[in-house]
């Protein structure tokens, strides 16, 4: 059975992963015959947002402890995470992503990347494992990869400028879709960054999914 690691970064679309994201991520990846592996960073949250009114509330969250929530208990510290045991890597998005993944929420392209994330992607890339990056997350890559990778973020123009500022080749792509690197076996799609509606977040991130197992070996 193909063991697909995937990367969480909290529980919640303002603080953490997307939850809808994450939740589907795992389901297409059982429904593929495959098998998840989860890890976050056993670290605290960048914040933490109560997400009724969307304000900052004055608490303090660990990522991991957060992230255990969605997987029911069953996830691993990343810094744990070794390529050599996985097939394949995905990484949900949420603010969580831009936030506890790396600082390109507060930094844009100057952000910094979780140094065992970086590990863990740059591993699975160098032996020829495909990525899977969603929503948000894909804003990593050329941080991660150093290659001029081709992904996409959605439609947002503002994102897309930043992002090929960083060095990748930004496609844009609509909700139900993916972008695949072939040469780089790099796979994404836009999510909760077009989505108006769990349905609609499902059908790319459900492709994906099924691309990415399908590219593992």
């Amino acid at each position: 059975m193909k063991k697909i690691g995937v990367v969480l970064s909290g529980c919640g679309v303002y603080d953490g992963s997307e939850i809808q994201e994450a939740v589907i991520t795992l389901l297409a990846i059982a429904r593929c015959g495959a098998e998840a592996v989860c890890f976050a960073p056993d670290k605290p949250q960048a914040d933490v947002i109560n997400h009724l009114n969307n304000g900052k509330a004055i608490e303090h969250r660990n990522v991991l402890a957060e992230a255990a929530r969605i997987t029911r208990g069953a996830i691993f510290p990343l810094a744990q995470a070794d390529a050599n045991e996985l097939d394949a890597l995905i990484v949900p998005g949420g603010f969580g992503a831009a936030k506890n993944l790396c600082d390109f929420a507060s930094k844009g392209s100057d952000c910094q990347i979780d140094s065992d994330l970086r590990r863990l992607a740059r591993d699975c890339h160098a032996q020829g494992k495909p990525l899977g990056f969603i929503c948000i997350a894909p804003v990593m890559l050329p941080k991660i990869l150093d290659v001029p990778v081709r992904l996409t973020i959605g439609t947002d123009i503002d994102t897309a400028e930043i992002v090929e500022e960083m060095g990748a080749e930004h496609v844009p792509c609509p909700v139900d879709d993916i972008v695949v690197d072939e040469e780089h076996k790099v796979v994404t799609t836009p999510a909760y960054m077009l989505a108006t509606r769990i349905d609609e977040a499902a059908m790319g991130i459900e492709k994906l999914v099924a691309r990415v197992v399908d590219m593992a070996e």
